[in-house]
C-alpha cells in the first residue's frame, strides 16, 4: 500500500526553493549595482593617484595609460619643491582642529541644552536656528566678510576660525543624539551632587563618542577642504590655506596636471587618516540618533 500511494505522488519542488532563488537573483543584482556605483565613484580618486605618478611628459599621452610604467615620483619633487607648501599645510591644519575642537564644544553643549533642558521657548529658536541651514553660504559671505573687516580679522587665523564655529548642523545632530540618553542618568548625577557642567563634562560627553566621532569627521573634512572662504578672507601667500594655494599653483604653471593631481593625492591624505582613525564609531553616530523612539 506504501508503495502504490508513493508512486501516485509525484515529488513537487521543496517549499521556498523559487522564493531562495528569487531572493539569491535579487542580490546579485543588487550587488552588481552597488559594484557598479562604486567602481564609478572611485575612478576619479584612482586617476589622480596614476596621474600624480606618471612622468610629467606622459600625463597627456593618448590612448592613456591606466597603470603608468614605470612610476614617476618627478611630480612629488616639483610639489615639495614649492617653499610654501608647507606653511600651507600647517594653515589648514591650524585652521581645521581649531574648527572642529570648537564646534564639537559648542555644538555638544548647545545640543546639550536643547535635548535636556527646558526652558521658554526652547522649539522655537531651535528650529529657528536649525532653519538656518537653508540660507545658501554665498548669501551670507559678504556680510560675513564685512564682520571680519570691522574686527580686523581679514588675513588672520580668527577670520578664518570664528565664522565656522557655531554650525547649525552640529547643534543639530548632538540634540538629536542627546534625546536617546536616559534622564535618569542626569538626574543621578544630580543626585550625586555634581553640577550642570559637571554633568556635561563627565556623564554626556563620554556617552555621546559617536556622535561627537562623526560631527568631528564631518568638521574636519569640511574645513579642510574648504576654498571660498579661505579665498576671501586672505590676501597674502603665507596665509594661504592648501587647497587655494593648490589652486593658484594653475595659474603659475598653466597645463601642469600631473603636478595637481600630485598636489591632490597630498591634500587627501590627512583626512583619509581622520576618517580611519574614527571610522568604528561612524556608522553607530549616523544611525542611533534614528533609533529614539
Amino acid at each position: 500500500m506504501l508503495t502504490s500511494l508513493q508512486a501516485g505522488v509525484a515529488p513537487g519542488p521543496a517549499p521556498g526553493r523559487a522564493g531562495i532563488k528569487k531572493v539569491r537573483a535579487g542580490d546579485a543584482i543588487a550587488i552588481a549595482i552597488v559594484a557598479a556605483l562604486a567602481v564609478m565613484s572611485l575612478m576619479p580618486l584612482y586617476w589622480m593617484v596614476v596621474t600624480a605618478f606618471k612622468q610629467p611628459t606622459l600625463v597627456m599621452k593618448m590612448p592613456p595609460e591606466w597603470l603608468p610604467k614605470p612610476l614617476s615620483l618627478a611630480n612629488f619633487r616639483d610639489l615639495f619643491a614649492r617653499q610654501l607648501l608647507g606653511r600651507w599645510t600647517l594653515n589648514s591644519a591650524i585652521v581645521a582642529t581649531a574648527v572642529t575642537g570648537a564646534q564639537l564644544f559648542v555644538a555638544s553643549l548647545a545640543g546639550y541644552a536643547f535635548a535636556k533642558k527646558e526652558f521658554a521657548g526652547r522649539n522655537v529658536l531651535f528650529w529657528l536656528y536649525v532653519g538656518s541651514m537653508m540660507i545658501p553660504g554665498q548669501v551670507t559671505l559678504i556680510p560675513r566678510y564685512i564682520l571680519m573687516s570691522k574686527l580686523r580679522f581679514i588675513n588672520t587665523y580668527w577670520g578664518l576660525i570664528l565664522p565656522s564655529i557655531a554650525a547649525p548642523f552640529g547643534v543639530f545632530l548632538m540634540k538629536q543624539f542627546m534625546q536617546t540618553l536616559p534622564g535618569e542618568i542626569i538626574d543621578a548625577g544630580k543626585i550625586d551632587g555634581a553640577s550642570e557642567f559637571g554633568i556635561y563634562t563627565r556623564l554626556v560627553l563620554p556617552l555621546s563618542k559617536p556622535a561627537l566621532a562623526v560631527l568631528g569627521i564631518f568638521t574636519f573634512v569640511s574645513e579642510w577642504n574648504d576654498f571660498l572662504w579661505p579665498l576671501v578672507i586672505t590676501n597674502s601667500s603665507q596665509m594661504r590655506t592648501l587647497q587655494v594655494g593648490l589652486a593658484m599653483l594653475q595659474e603659475e604653471v598653466p597645463m601642469a596636471f600631473g603636478l595637481l593631481m600630485a598636489g591632490a593625492t597630498y591634500a587627501a591624505i590627512p583626512i583619509t587618516i581622520v576618517f580611519l582613525i574614527f571610522q568604528r564609531y561612524f556608522l553607530t553616530g549616523l544611525t542611533v540618533g534614528a533609533l529614539k523612539g
